[in-house]
């Protein structure tokens, strides 16, 4: 829930550790990704396509910041990137075999 009110209230009172910022960075993704649904969801809900037109513009800048705090995240621990890597295989890997081969 948004605080519009306290203009503090994400002020954090200390320096955090990589650890902490990592994790403060996937709050804020989730936060983007939250965003992009709703955008969406609202564009789905409407036939005037000026509202929707814009609505998907809005959605599509929320994706590019989900890169980049994925990015952050990734500049932070290198090894993150390695395991989201090896998912994007495991996919590419499933759908090559028709989806038919079991998850390891």
């Amino acid at each position: 829930m948004v605080m519009l009110g306290n203009p503090f209230v994400a002020n954090v009172p200390r320096q955090m550790s990589n650890e902490e910022l990592i994790q403060a960075l996937r709050v804020d993704m989730a936060g983007e990704l939250e965003a992009i649904i709703g955008y969406e969801a609202h564009a789905l809900s409407t036939s005037d396509e000026r509202v929707k037109k814009v609505l998907y513009h809005i959605a599509d800048e929320e994706k590019r910041h989900v890169g980049e705090l994925q990015q952050l995240i990734y500049m932070l621990n290198p090894n993150e990137q390695q395991h989201i890597q090896q998912g994007h295989q495991e996919i590419i890997e499933q759908q090559a075999g028709n989806f038919q081969q079991p998850m390891q």
